[in-house]
């Protein structure tokens, strides 16, 4: 007789394959039908926000791992707050401003043959942002795809007509408060993209440069000793000597004067430099005299390129940056191409020429070397100085060197006339400083990293040369060059441009704006743009203001650690000149993305992984349990072998769903078990819920995801699969329906279920809607409209959690065992065995009443008091050892075990035990 029809097995119709790629998107087509972001909104009405400003991707090119990175680990944070019991809204938006789309613009006009700049500045800046409104609507699918739930239907965009004024008007505070004025100083330049680069955009990358030692001859001295010597500087930049003013010193620092063996030629080098400076210049040199950096006041020495045209006269001068590190302690000083070089030529009235153009060509005012390119014109420049006798060495180093993360160019410091905002003006820098200590920091050191950049910036450079972007709306006066601070011309801008685009400033005239108030005649316009870090910078301002679902500060920013420097930084240092505080109350950083052997990923190398292949092959959710697997407050590595290990992880999750579904078919609320009438079995799995319910709600106070997701992975394999399932599996198929261990059992598993699927909601979001909709039908219910559940007190059952975990050792003993006998193929299943246990006096009263061939799946069980014998099974921490024996009887042909009760009846052919003669009859 075939038993299977009165064995309750599991039916679900939740599969085993998850065919991830296939399903995913019918539910975000359930989720668009049932229109659940604006659900969400209005279940969660009126509740405390938690707020998570969507920092701005940039709208040009499809979305990389970095950003699937970025915007899942948020996406999992909102959802974990909205289940929470929060309203946690989603808004995403867009960067469209800004330099790498007006590349992609002017690419597409060379190719045609044209010349931007005879392209009107409508019809360029209109080509821009038709570019990015279609990446806009790429990246918005392609961030759906990923689970995000979020609204995309009133996403923010920082070419908006509204938000241009926005910025607009945020600049504006600056202008009326005075922090914002141009000034004549060195900014960091890019030549071929021919514009000022914010501190942000800056990136290092190890550059070949040629290394040079050069003679300046001292011209006039008071003192006798320096008559007929040269003083040695050394760069790295030999382009930058037709700008050099003046050599720096060390005031208190020891100098020497050496003579060259060879060619008795003397030279000044500072002291601690003298051996470096021999080895380098490959020269032997007696020390004539050695002598303090502060008699070197009022020294006059000779240009050396004085016999190619440059004949004024370099002064010494002392200055506190230079030191006796490296180099010579005689610092080349060029005033229009170094920051320190700047401050000294300001504080001691240098020159600062204007020696090299936007494109990197020397001003035609150059002596010699007009129209040359800065990065073609060093050989030229040292022949020259080799020809004037000043050249002492000549090589090339590799060193670092800052590049333009954007064109990947090496970069100037270049002095022009550019728009900064005074971070010291209105205590900017103290308000920002202030504030940084108010805000929660995740991890904890990036407080201190962002506290050394903010003490240390400069003046905000935000005026670039470029077309696309928000106009930086400054009137100047033509004859004193002072910027208008006028509020109401200020209000008629940004009306102007809310009505009708930034585009405004550039089609109507100063009289537009000026009206009746001033002689339009008297002002201009400025035509830069502002820095597309101010535009960022500004979000909060018209987006956690303005959108309904949000507010004003933020609860957290999220992006990756590079953003200390980038949107943490602008927002800070915005927010806190507009409205004295920080935008966000809490900021967590990840790392980057990198390969599975740790290097950074690039198409050379032939490393990209890319979220829509991973999400074709594997689906989204593999790619969501990834983001909560890795320890992302560092680097973390994506590969062929680390997603392989996800969908295994994936497995073990989807399997346990798959079980507990097909375990509580046709559960109603009437088999429940109170609490009291539980087994300790039972018990204890709801102590472990409500210990991952704690766990979890600490992680989430410090964004730590994996930390929880872990754990919920060791319960579901090691917890439930491996222990709790397997011993109550023998009474969820056999037993009667009605028995109360069953029931418990079932019991149990709904409120697993139940807290399962709701902590894997916010990360596996479609596999748990799959499970969730499974057994409660997909008529306008969703597991992401649920909240997490709260466990009982009576669940925090210290005792009967010890009792259990005690009870598990005695079964890993056995199990151990059994796994012996298995391999050496004494038995097959555990079920033909049965075991005799051997334990001390300590576990007598523990396992009185316990059913051990209940616990370790074995036909039948025997606990002895007395020491093991020889032979017996032991583990060497535990006390115990087991004695394997082949269980005596017959096997029950409906449950499989071996007992001596069972007996064969004659007439009906069958075998069965007395359990399961009662549930059959």
């Amino acid at each position: 007789m075939d038993y299977k029809s009165t064995v309750f097995l599991p039916q679900t119709s939740f599969s085993m394959k998850a065919n991830l790629s296939q399903r995913e998107p019918d539910f975000l087509n359930y989720w668009k039908d049932l229109d659940l972001y604006k659900k969400l909104r209005a279940k969660s009405k009126g509740k405390k926000k938690f707020i998570l400003h969507f920092g701005p991707p940039y709208a040009n090119g499809h979305i990389h791992i970095g950003h699937a990175l970025n915007s899942i680990l948020k996406d999992i944070i909102v959802k974990s707050y909205q289940m929470k019991g929060y309203d946690a809204p989603l808004v995403p938006g867009w960067d469209c401003h800004g330099l790498p789309i007006e590349w992609k613009i002017e690419e597409a006009y060379k190719e045609k043959g044209l010349d931007k700049e005879k392209v009107p500045m409508k019809e360029f800046r209109k080509e821009c942002r038709d570019f990015a409104e279609n990446w806009t609507a790429i990246q918005k699918e392609e961030f759906k795809r990923l689970g995000l739930i979020a609204d995309f239907d009133n996403a923010y965009s920082t070419m908006a007509y509204e938000t241009e004024s926005k910025i607009a008007e945020q600049l504006s505070e600056f202008l009326l408060n005075g922090s914002l004025y141009r000034g004549l100083k060195p900014v960091m330049w890019s030549v071929v993209e021919k514009t000022a680069l914010a501190d942000a955009e800056v990136e290092y990358h190890d550059k070949t440069s040629d290394s040079i030692y050069v003679a300046f001859e001292t011209k006039t001295s008071q003192h006798d000793f320096l008559q007929g010597a040269s003083f040695v500087i050394w760069t790295t930049t030999p382009w930058t000597l037709p700008a050099n003013r003046a050599i720096a010193y060390a005031e208190n620092e020891t100098y020497a004067l050496l003579e060259d063996l060879d060619t008795q030629k003397r030279f000044v080098v500072g002291e601690a430099l003298v051996k470096d400076f021999a080895k380098a210049v490959e020269k032997t040199f007696k020390t004539l005299k050695t002598f303090e950096g502060k008699l070197l006041k009022g020294v006059i020495a000779s240009h050396p390129l004085k016999d190619h045209g440059y004949t004024f006269e370099v002064p010494l001068l002392p200055g506190d940056h230079v030191t006796l590190e490296s180099g010579t302690g005689l610092v080349h000083t060029a005033p229009s191409h170094g920051l320190e070089d700047f401050a000294l030529g300001k504080e001691y009235g240098l020159e600062v020429p204007e020696t090299v153009l936007a494109d990197g060509t020397y001003h035609p005012s150059v002596t010699k070397y007009a129209g040359l390119h800065i990065f073609k014109v060093n050989k030229t420049i040292i022949e020259d100085l080799k020809s004037s006798g000043n050249l002492l060495h000549n090589t090339q180093i590799r060193h670092s060197y800052p590049h333009s993360w954007r064109s990947k160019a090496p970069l100037i410091y270049r002095a022009t006339a550019q728009w900064f905002i005074s971070v010291d003006k209105n205590d900017l820098r103290e308000k920002a400083l202030n504030a940084i200590e108010e805000v929660n920091w995740f991890p904890p050191q990036g407080k201190n990293r962002i506290k050394a950049m903010v003490e240390q910036r400069p003046d905000w450079c935000i005026s670039r040369q470029r077309a696309w972007g928000t106009p930086l709306c400054v009137f100047v006066n033509k004859l004193t060059g002072e910027a208008l601070r006028d509020k109401a011309v200020q209000n008629r801008i940004v009306e102007a441009i809310a009505q009708e685009g930034a585009d405004v400033w550039f089609e109507k005239d100063a009289g537009h704006f000026l009206k009746e108030d001033y002689d339009a005649n008297d002002y201009e316009k400025v035509i830069d743009i502002l820095d597309v870090w101010f535009d960022s910078g500004c979000t909060h301002a018209f987006t956690l203001t303005s959108h309904p679902d949000l507010s004003w500060p933020a609860s957290l920013y999220l992006e990756g650690s590079d953003q200390h420097r980038g949107w943490f930084q602008a927002s800070l240092l915005e927010s806190c000149g507009t409205k004295g505080q920080a935008p966000f109350e809490s900021v967590c950083t990840h790392g980057f993305v990198l390969d599975e052997k740790g290097f950074k990923m690039s198409k050379s190398l032939g490393n990209v992984v890319a979220p829509e292949k991973i999400i074709s092959q594997m689906g989204a959710d593999v790619l969501r349990l990834w983001v909560a697997s890795v320890d992302y407050s560092d680097d973390v590595r994506i590969g062929k072998d680390v997603l392989k290990h996800q969908e295994d992880l994936y497995r073990r999750f989807r399997n346990t769903l798959r079980y507990l579904l097909g375990a509580l078919s046709d559960f109603n609320q009437e088999e429940l078990v109170s609490y009291e009438e539980l087994p300790a079995l039972e018990k204890w799995v709801l102590y472990r819920l409500q210990e991952l319910s704690k766990a979890f709600d600490k992680a989430l106070e410090s964004f730590d995801v994996m930390s929880f997701y872990a754990s919920l992975h060791t319960f579901c394999s090691s917890d439930l699969s491996a222990f709790y399932f397997d011993c109550r599996k023998d009474s969820l198929y056999c037993d009667d329906k009605d028995t109360l261990t069953r029931r418990s059992a079932r019991t149990v598993m709904h409120y697993v279920f139940e807290y399962l699927t709701r902590w894997l909601a916010p990360v596996l979001s479609f596999t748990a809607e799959e499970a969730y909709t499974t057994r409660y039908g997909c008529d306008g219910k969703s597991i992401h409209l649920e909240e997490f559940l709260t466990p009982d007190e009576v669940w925090a059952n210290e005792k009967v959690f010890t009792f259990v975990e005690e009870l598990r050792k005695v079964r890993r003993v056995i199990t151990g065992a059994l796994e012996v006998e298995r391999a050496a193929k004494t038995i097959g299943s555990s079920l033909q065995a049965q075991v005799v246990v051997y334990v001390n006096s300590n576990w007598k009263q523990l396992l009185k009443d316990v059913d051990l061939s209940e616990l370790c799946i074995t036909s039948n069980a025997q606990v002895i008091i007395a020491q093991p014998p020889a032979g017996a099974f032991t583990l060497e921490d535990e006390d115990i050892g087991v004695i394997v024996q082949l269980a005596n009887g017959e096997k029950c042909d409906r449950c499989w075990k071996v007992l001596t009760e069972v007996e064969t009846n004659q007439q009906e052919g069958h075998k069965l035990c007395n359990r399961c003669k009662s549930v059959v009859k």
